[in-house]
């Protein structure tokens, strides 16, 4: 279909007959349009109280950087280091992570690469791997994927650096050199190098990116002296320290004690069935990503469950919908377009992830949650956006907006049913690393 002069026409005759387009304009010459559609007394009804809530710690602070996953899977492990340790605030290192995330990706990155070299350089999956380059974002087993291999350390054994805080120049370097590399070793490849000259060039290559990251966020520290002050005012100090000892002794998470549950409710994901997704990870022979997938009732039983218990959950969500960046809140009434534009953007959350309106961008750990009559009608956020915003950094979440935004939870194996659970001996479905399920939250 053309746009004909005599439509063009009639949108203009129809526009100028509206008044409250011009009401509209006036509103948002000078102000953005989420402001202009905040309902604030939509907003009045999720306040920041919750009868069910675990007392945590002061929020963090991912500043201008993508790593809300690691923070958030930080976050959870600081609580069983304080609780242990008698600690009033502690904080592991994010840029340790960072670290070793970055140097991981460009390796996989370039071993994706080698595993696609016959692949023509304009197909959609070369395309993917080269265009998803080295980010920030990640997912739940890819950071266990990280802490198995490389343990974890006090953050003050690495503390945050400019880059580190500031990633977007660093990956633009990371990205550029990795595109690189990539055209050096296909261009091998067509000219008959054997794998073994392929590998020694990404290993050189590995070799300075090791030395780009030492720049950018400091070396890692292979042992360290852990010093540390208690509750009641006592300084301790605990020397010879690695990071996997330090891992061992004072963290010892039991990931295998946990899964990964999304709520995807696409025709291609069936209920009750196990899922991963190629080219999506991070360390290479490291834990794959895998999800098992659940009606919504099921995940937030089993995250209720174990906020009951006193354990805070990770989850991953879409945090670019109906938010109060300021006042800290999640509601799916709290930005109402219908009175600026005349219709409304209500889509079922399949249609969301079906035509790429929506996908998981963000982690946080839910912490506590309010119930009225059994059932919960919103929920408490541990963000990690710093204490400026919100309730001291903590957002309040609608359960509403909970069943239309939240991705992913988490959750120990024993809150779950045994349906569920009997998929964790199937083998996984493997979507393409273009599905929605493959976002990195960052």
């Amino acid at each position: 279909m053309q746009l004909t002069k005599e439509m063009l026409k009639g949108f203009q005759d129809g526009c100028a007959s509206r008044p409250l387009v011009r009401a509209a304009a006036l509103a948002l010459a000078k102000h953005p349009i989420d402001e202009v559609a905040y309902d604030q007394v939509a907003a009045d009804k999720v306040p920041h109280l919750f009868n069910h809530e675990i007392k945590t710690m002061k929020v963090t602070n991912q500043r201008s950087s993508g790593r809300c996953w690691l923070f958030a899977a930080l976050n959870v492990m600081r609580e069983r280091v304080a609780a242990k340790m008698n600690l009033e605030q502690f904080e592991l290192s994010q840029n340790y992570m960072a670290f070793w995330d970055k140097l991981e990706k460009c390796n996989y990155l370039l071993e994706s690469i080698l595993e696609t070299l016959d692949e023509p350089v304009d197909s959609r999956l070369v395309t993917y791997i080269l265009q998803t380059g080295i980010g920030d974002g990640g997912q739940w087993d890819m950071f266990v994927s990280l802490v198995e291999k490389y343990g974890v350390v006090p953050q003050s054994a690495m503390p945050e650096t400019f880059l580190s805080s500031n990633s977007r120049s660093i990956n633009r370097v990371l990205d550029i050199k990795m595109r690189r590399t990539a055209a050096i070793l296909r261009r091998m490849h067509a000219q008959g190098a054997s794998r073994e000259a392929l590998e020694k060039t990404q290993a050189e290559v590995m070799d300075e990116i090791y030395s780009i990251l030492c720049a950018a966020y400091g070396c890692p520290p292979s042992s360290f002296d852990w010093e540390y002050k208690t509750k009641d005012g006592k300084v301790e100090r605990v020397a010879g320290l690695t990071p996997k000892a330090f891992f061992e002794q004072y963290v010892a998470f039991p990931f295998d004690q946990y899964v990964s549950v999304i709520h995807s409710p696409t025709a291609d994901k069936p209920y009750d069935r196990r899922y991963t997704v190629r080219f999506l990870g991070n360390v290479v022979g490291g834990q794959p990503v895998t999800y098992l997938n659940a009606d919504i009732d099921v995940m937030k039983k089993a995250i209720r469950a174990q906020l009951d218990a006193g354990e805070i959950v990770w989850f991953g969500s879409d945090v670019g919908w109906f938010m109060d960046r300021q006042d800290g809140r999640f509601a799916l009434d709290l930005i109402d377009y219908k009175p600026l534009f005349g219709f409304d953007f209500d889509t079922s959350k399949e249609d969301k992830l079906d035509y790429r309106m929506s996908a998981m961008n963000h982690a946080m750990t839910i912490t506590g949650y309010h119930e009225v009559d059994g059932a919960p009608v919103r929920w408490k956020i541990q963000n990690s956006w710093g204490d400026e915003r919100g309730d001291k950094g903590y957002y309040a979440m609608s359960d509403a907006w909970f069943d239309q935004f939240v991705y992913q939870a988490v959750v120990r194996k024993e809150f779950l049913p045994e349906s569920l659970l009997k998929a964790l001996d199937q083998d996984a479905i493997v979507l393409d690393p273009w599905d929605p399920m493959g976002t990195l939250a960052d």
